[in-house]
């Protein structure tokens, strides 16, 4: 089987924030599959949505990569599964905010925060060896001109300008909104917030996510448990290996 266009290393949302977020997005990141609205949905959540669904739900450890040649997605995997057994278990308390004219969930507590951080430079890192050289049309795509110094010299060094000092963790839940749209699209995630999110949510796994072809919605590939179990999603034959094991 070919390899797929891109992959990525996400940190897939679990629980009631995962719940939550496909039904806002309206689209599942395992099997690619669209959710249906609810009747009382505001229309304008299909546009407001539009960006972030084609990633599905997720937040950035490494962003989007193409494999280096030399490289291929079975080696990537065991990588993977290497990286994510020399993790240990965390929560992250996260609450709702706006980022670079974006709404997201981001991490509500500096110690979590900074455990995060730990977890997305090593992945930045430790990966990088699969990575290969950006595009000029990717790096143009970045519009380098309007990045600060320090995130031209990540996006020049790693292929992306939010790592390490420049990272900033994030669950992306809408793309670029104007003021009012803003306050609307608060608004309607106000009604739909509760309780759940109020406890941290568990980061116990690493997901790779895959590109399938060139401008393709990404879908899960595989997720992987700090406790050395995976998961597969749609994405799995482009990986090409089989497991057997599961994690809940």
């Amino acid at each position: 089987m070919s390899p797929a266009y891109r992959y990525a290393l996400y940190l897939a949302p679990v629980g009631a924030w995962r719940d939550l977020g496909r039904r806002w997005l309206g689209r599942c990141e395992d099997t690619g599959a669209l959710l249906p609205r609810v009747q009382s949905a505001d229309p304008r959540v299909d546009e407001w949505t539009r960006a972030p669904r084609r990633y599905g739900l997720h937040a950035t450890l490494k962003a989007p990569f193409r494999l280096r040649d030399g490289q291929n997605a079975a080696a990537l995997d065991q990588a993977v599964r290497a990286f994510a057994a020399k993790q240990t278990p965390f929560g992250i308390p996260l609450r709702r905010e706006s980022l670079r004219g974006f709404l997201a969930w981001c991490i509500d507590d500096k110690h979590a925060l900074s455990r995060m951080n730990a977890l997305a430079s090593a992945a930045v890192a430790d990966l990088d060896a699969f990575r290969a050289p950006p595009e000029p049309a990717d790096l143009a795509r970045r519009q380098p001109q309007r990045l600060s110094p320090a995130q031209r010299e990540m996006l020049d060094r790693w292929g992306y300008p939010y790592a390490f000092d420049t990272f900033t963790f994030h669950i992306t839940l809408t793309g670029q909104l104007d003021d009012t749209a803003m306050r609307e699209a608060q608004a309607q995630l106000d009604v739909l917030e509760n309780a759940a999110l109020r406890c941290p949510m568990p980061v116990n796994a690493v997901s790779l996510y895959v590109e399938p072809e060139r401008g393709a919605d990404f879908v899960v590939a595989r997720h992987y448990g700090f406790d050395g179990t995976t998961r597969d999603g749609a994405g799995a034959p482009l990986l090409e290996t089989q497991v057997d094991a599961q994690y809940a």
